[in-house]
């Protein structure tokens, strides 16, 4: 497999991750509990997905260098670190958010909801867009 198709791969686990995310908040707002846990449940497999396939692409391929310069490294640089500081948080907030959900712990859970979602949005859309950047941008 190559780097393009890992990429690939990881990319679409992080999408569907977010989309899933979306989708649970959605629900939650209509107070369909099951739905929401189902999707959110079904958010972070796919996030966990992702952290593997990235970890095993990372590990065989190594990183990619950004090709560009100007304007467009500048604002992909921002991006990326930006995704790097939120994706870091992300996981033990998630962690934290889905044990408190799990224990019952619902208004616990709910102060730490409004912190995790934006972050965990924020994590996988920047992380389309640096996959874009990398991988299909073309000045």
């Amino acid at each position: 497999m190559s780097l393009l198709e890992l990429a690939h791969w990881d990319t679409a686990a992080i999408v569907l991750s977010g989309l899933s995310l979306l989708v649970g908040r959605i629900f939650i707002a209509y107070k369909k509990v099951s739905w929401h846990r189902f999707f959110m449940i079904t958010a972070t497999v796919f996030a966990a997905l992702f952290l593997i396939l990235y970890l095993i692409r990372t590990a065989l391929l190594g990183s990619t260098a950004f090709p560009y310069e100007g304007t467009i490294r500048i604002l992909y640089l921002t991006i990326l670190i930006t995704h790097m500081v939120a994706a870091t948080a992300v996981a033990p907030l998630a962690l934290i958010t889905l044990y408190r959900a799990h224990r019952g712990q619902f208004q616990r859970h709910k102060k730490i909801a409004h912190i995790t979602f934006p972050t965990w949005l924020y994590t996988a859309v920047t992380g389309w867009l640096i996959y874009y950047f990398l991988y299909q941008y073309q000045p």
